[in-house]
């Protein structure tokens, strides 16, 4: 199955989002639970609608089109991944529940801890999304004999980090020796979180790039000068062409990545290893290039805080090195060769 194969409840999501985003760009955790957003991986039997990754990325491309402001990539789309890949277990089963009711705001958390044989937890990650808040934390740990572990907690200490983007929450979550329960085991390779990840950080940036392009399109058929639109002047035109021919290879390379990960291929599988690499490093790249033409073809108005293309700006240079940045994954793929 590939996204094209259920396109038209695609449409049908796309537009249900867009009429939700439309209301405001703040959107609260209840707001996406009631929606159903939220539990849209989540396995029927613990209240969710069963469907894929291919579902989720949907939203995520229409939460970048907006630049909202939500808990929806750490506390949902991360979290969501990571307790679909663990062993069953009361907690795991509770967890997913919760979730997707809800009731219970999990963040995860991928840094650099360890579990220790007495159960105690230590380590440090930085830039963690949504944990500020979150009701739970579900680290990703190594445990004492090298294997992937997920701890749930509350116990840790979360800091929030100012950034620039302000659609955006993260903090530093830390553990000092913190003792935990038992911790959760993953059935698949936990590698498997980090294309996740890294994939739906792209869907934003898809989706806010497509938004800047629509917005510049408008602009340069209204705005006149010289009394003709200044769409009609060749150098817009080249550049409007330059920003859809940058979107349109983004929108197949995501594409691409999206279909890897909701077909759940083995982190190890270079096509999918590829796949999420390649359409991370362009689609972030291209979301900033496509962002800063749009500020120039808006002219003297794009530059002020009432245009609104600042707050796009800032995500996409946040998007572009969260979760690696282009020339890290390039370098990946460079090293495959």
């Amino acid at each position: 199955m590939t996204t094209t194969d259920f396109a038209e409840l695609h449409d049908d999501l796309r537009a249900v989002a867009a009429d939700v985003l439309s209301r405001g760009r703040v959107v609260d955790w209840s707001t996406m639970a009631n929606a159903g957003w939220v539990g849209l991986e989540v396995p029927e039997a613990f209240g969710g609608a069963g469907a894929t990754f291919a579902e989720v990325a949907v939203v995520c491309e229409e939460l970048g089109r907006a630049a909202a402001a939500t808990d929806y990539l750490g506390s949902a789309v991360l979290t969501v991944g990571v307790l679909n890949t663990l062993q069953d277990s009361v907690v795991r089963d509770n967890l997913l529940t919760d979730v997707a009711a809800g009731t219970t705001r999990v963040a995860t958390v991928m840094g650099d801890f360890t579990l220790a044989a007495d159960g105690r937890l230590s380590g440090r990650a930085d830039f963690v999304p949504d944990a500020d808040g979150a009701d739970r934390l579900l680290v990703l740990a190594t445990d004492h004999t090298g294997a992937q572990v997920a701890v749930a907690t509350d116990l840790l200490t979360v800091t929030a980090q100012p950034v620039l983007d302000q659609t955006r929450r993260v903090a530093t979550v830390t553990a000092a020796g913190v003792l935990v329960s038992e911790p959760l085991r993953f059935i698949g390779n936990p590698r498997s979180v980090q294309h996740r990840a890294a994939v739906t950080v792209a869907c934003d940036s898809l989706g806010l790039a497509e938004a800047m392009l629509a917005a510049t399109v408008s602009y340069a058929q209204t705005r006149h000068q010289f009394g003709r639109p200044i769409g009609s002047f060749q150098a817009v035109k080249h550049a409007c062409a330059d920003m859809l021919v940058t979107v349109s290879v983004a929108r197949a390379l995501v594409r691409e990545a999206i279909d890897a990960v909701a077909a759940g291929a083995a982190p190890e599988a270079s096509e999918a290893d590829v796949a999420v690499a390649m359409a991370k490093s362009y689609a972030c790249g291209a979301a900033v290039e496509v962002v800063g033409k749009a500020l120039q073809l808006h002219g003297g108005i794009g530059y002020t805080w009432e245009s609104g293309i600042h707050v796009y700006l800032k995500r996409a240079v946040f998007n572009r090195s969260l979760f690696g940045s282009p020339a890290a994954h390039r370098q990946h793929l460079a090293q495959r060769y």
